[in-house]
């Protein structure tokens, strides 16, 4: 009777589906915002179970080429994105953009040279320059556009050190292994401690963070679920307390 009873009360109990799991690949200067997001979208959705994967736009894009199992993309550049629509990688209706950000120049907080203008990176106390690779980096096709504009990128090729992501940008300069590095504001605001900005830049073109469905993804109901939760009040003021401005 007590194993009918316990068999019986078993059979009562909610079957527990599996939680989807939704695997975003996005700009490596979201990583704290985006952290903070998808908690909150977990909360909302307790079904869906997130994983991010941080890197370099350019790469990530190169990874969902080559097949890796992702089901959104965040960009930190319109261009990437635009790249992947046109290979079919992600759903051109899906797209939207959901931040901006603007490009500033750093120094190490304590010991670096004087600095006041771009100009100023071709003095010869400057001896490194970080800024992110061309190729892949969006950061650091904005900073080549603004110091191509400004006629300085072919005299600093010496000096510059080019780093995988705008992340690493910051860290080289964060540790004065670089005196001067071209980073997005959010980025030397969580380092404010240990970088000092010394001006925005100009002279690139608008950094906008556009975000897609890839085509392949395995839940692209939940996929567009997140694209569209980034547009939320709830997901823009989290972005705007991380110091992204509106796209």
């Amino acid at each position: 009777m007590k194993r009918l009873l316990l068999t019986l009360s078993l059979a009562a109990l909610p079957l527990l589906a599996p939680a989807q799991t939704l695997t975003v690949s996005a700009a490596a200067s979201l990583t704290d915002a985006f952290k903070e997001i998808g908690a909150r979208f977990e909360a909302a959705r307790p079904g869906i179970q997130l994983r991010f994967n941080f890197a370099a736009s350019g790469l990530l894009l190169q990874q969902i080429v080559q097949g890796a199992p992702v089901d959104v993309f965040a960009s930190a550049d319109p261009e990437t994105l635009n790249r992947g629509v046109e290979q079919k990688l992600l759903v051109a209706d899906t797209r939207r953009d959901f931040a901006s950000n603007s490009l500033v120049l750093v120094t190490p907080a304590q010991g670096a040279p004087a600095i006041a203008a771009l100009a100023d990176l071709a003095r010869p106390e400057v001896r490194r320059i970080a800024v992110g690779k061309v190729a892949s980096v969006p950061a650091g096709r904005y900073a080549w556009q603004a110091l191509e504009g400004a006629q300085l990128w072919a005299g600093l090729q010496p000096k510059l050190v080019f780093a995988d992501n705008v992340r690493q940008v910051l860290d080289y300069v964060s540790r004065g292994e670089a005196e001067a590095g071209l980073v997005y504001r959010t980025d030397a605001t969580l380092a404010k401690d240990k970088v000092r900005i010394v001006l925005t830049v100009g002279g690139h073109a608008p950094v906008t963070y556009p975000a897609a469905v890839v085509a392949d993804s395995r839940q692209p109901a939940a996929a567009r679920d997140f694209v569209a939760f980034l547009a939320s009040g709830e997901a823009q003021g989290i972005l705007a307390r991380y110091g992204f401005g509106k796209p």
